[in-house]
């Protein structure tokens, strides 16, 4: 692998970035862009599933999307705080890496893991950028952090047309057969009871309101420069 990369996706769980942005990341990767998705935890508090049947999940996800590598950091499940220690190991990855542009959580999201990891890769994506913090490697400035949306609707700032990818995106989440089904001797949770369906719902309003058929809504760290006459001619 060069050493840079184009996109590092961050996620509290494995499963988190193909929620939000698979289709995306399908997308790109079928472009030839390099992309590697780093899952924080394990999540090894997951009321169904184990730590090892995740992680085989996850590697299958992430081959059906075209990433060039899966990684986890480990950070404790229902752990993800802003402290010194958390902050390292985010920047360890960007500066391992070096992406163009990174992802991760929208912060408002029901699931409080979401949104703290939001802010734990905000503070990564500055300090990696700073010489002084733990200065034994290179610095490194993504030129892009954006923010997914995993749980609920909210009005993006952007949306990325992914209707030749929803099916991609929908198979790599079916590859998460312990989260989005309840086996035998599992539980019932938000994500066994049509959250797959919900998502592609989603994705088909957030296309529908501009006028596409899927599409993934996305929020910006910083002012978006438009590169398109404002008349779209």
């Amino acid at each position: 692998m060069d050493n840079q990369i184009d996109i590092l996706a961050f996620g509290a769980h494995a499963d988190d970035v193909e929620i939000g942005m698979g289709g995306t990341l399908a997308k790109y990767a079928s472009e030839g862009k390099k992309i590697v998705i780093c899952d924080m935890t394990e999540a090894e508090l997951s009321s169904n599933g184990t730590v090892s049947l995740r992680k085989e999940e996850a590697l299958r996800a992430a081959d059906i999307l075209g990433a060039v590598k899966r990684v986890t950091l480990d950070v404790p499940d229902r752990g993800i705080y802003i402290t010194d220690e958390n902050i390292q190991k985010v920047v360890n990855v960007i500066r391992m890496y070096k992406p163009k542009a990174i992802f991760a959580p929208y912060d408002k999201d029901r699931h409080p893991d979401h949104g703290n990891a939001s802010r734990l890769v905000k503070e990564g994506y500055f300090s990696a950028g700073i010489r002084k913090f733990h200065s034994g490697s290179p610095i490194h400035k993504a030129d892009h952090l954006y923010f997914y949306m995993i749980n609920g609707f909210h009005k993006p700032q952007f949306v990325v047309d992914i209707e030749p990818y929803i099916h991609v995106k929908i198979d790599s989440l079916k590859a998460y057969g312990s989260q989005f089904t309840q086996g035998p001797g599992g539980v019932s949770t938000p994500l066994t009871e049509g959250y797959i369906e919900a998502v592609e719902a989603r994705e088909r309003m957030m296309g529908k309101e501009a006028g596409l058929r899927y599409a993934e809504g996305f929020f910006s760290y910083n002012t978006l420069i438009l590169h398109q006459d404002l008349l779209g001619e």
